[in-house]
């Protein structure tokens, strides 16, 4: 590795990663965001997807059929195909991957523009970047204000809104397509009320504890929301209609006057 250093504290990092999303209070979270996550990753096709978190995978769900997780080291490695490397120099091609997830790692990776920009790097021009993040607006954002809760997971690092992700894609050539909030409780409470879910993810209220942000490249996504141009919506059905009728009236009386003469 280039930094030995930076590479055991992210496998530390990494470890707390891994206690948290065990944890009550972290399968409460996963399972919510994966219920929101489902339909996106049901409708996504491709070869190959990468996942970059420390959570326990959230992209089975996708019928892509290849696809990678990360990890800092090969002791923390899960199976043979995990990518073993520094989240923000990936051994990978350029546009490879038709799905990359980041899955809460921007708020702690030691250098957050790297990382995002080595996950655009990889992605597809037809494919998808996918960011899980969590939302400072939440209740889970506004209980960091307590003493001492910055220090441990999910507490720790820097949360970005949506807004401020929008600014870092833009200069990575991405635009988000949509972003989507989950994880909705009452105060005192980790999400599991089915209900409550229900109602801020149809609402799509951003008080959510997570956002997930789903982004494509600029051009592609021009591409998609580019409207097509009909000639009869364009000059109007009637428009086009009287048109129609006025050269087949004008041919008609053409010929018309074409027989006569040789008559």
């Amino acid at each position: 590795m280039s930094n030995p250093q930076a590479m055991l504290t992210l496998a530390q990092l990494y470890r707390e990663g891994r206690r948290y999303w065990s944890s009550a209070d972290g399968i409460a979270h996963w399972k919510s965001e994966r219920a929101c996550l489902g339909p996106v990753c049901e409708r996504l096709h491709g070869g190959h997807s990468l996942e970059l978190g420390m959570a326990p995978s959230l992209i089975d769900m996708s019928p892509i059929r290849h696809s990678m997780r990360w990890a800092p080291s090969v002791e923390l490695s899960e199976q043979p195909s995990t990518l073993v490397c520094e989240p923000d120099a990936l051994p990978l091609p350029d546009e490879s991957l038709h799905l990359v997830l980041v899955h809460h790692l921007l708020e702690v990776a030691p250098s957050p523009h790297r990382l995002l920009q080595e996950a655009a790097r990889i992605t597809a021009d037809d494919g998808c970047l996918i960011i899980l993040g969590w939302a400072p607006m939440g209740l889970s954002g506004l209980s960091r204000l307590y003493p001492g809760r910055r220090d441990r997971l999910p507490w720790r690092g820097s949360w970005r809104t949506p807004a401020k992700l929008r600014d870092w894609l833009a200069f990575v050539d991405f635009r988000i397509e949509r972003v989507d909030y989950c994880g909705f409780h009452l105060p005192g409470r980790m999400p599991g009320n089915a209900s409550l879910e229900t109602l801020g993810r149809r609402h799509n209220v951003p008080l959510g504890d997570s956002y997930i942000i789903r982004a494509r490249r600029s051009t592609k996504l021009a591409q998609i929301q580019r409207p097509r141009l009909r000639l009869g919506s364009a000059l109007g059905g009637g428009a086009l209609g009287h048109a129609s009728s006025r050269v087949a009236r004008r041919a008609q009386e053409t010929t018309s006057k074409r027989t006569a003469e040789v008559e």
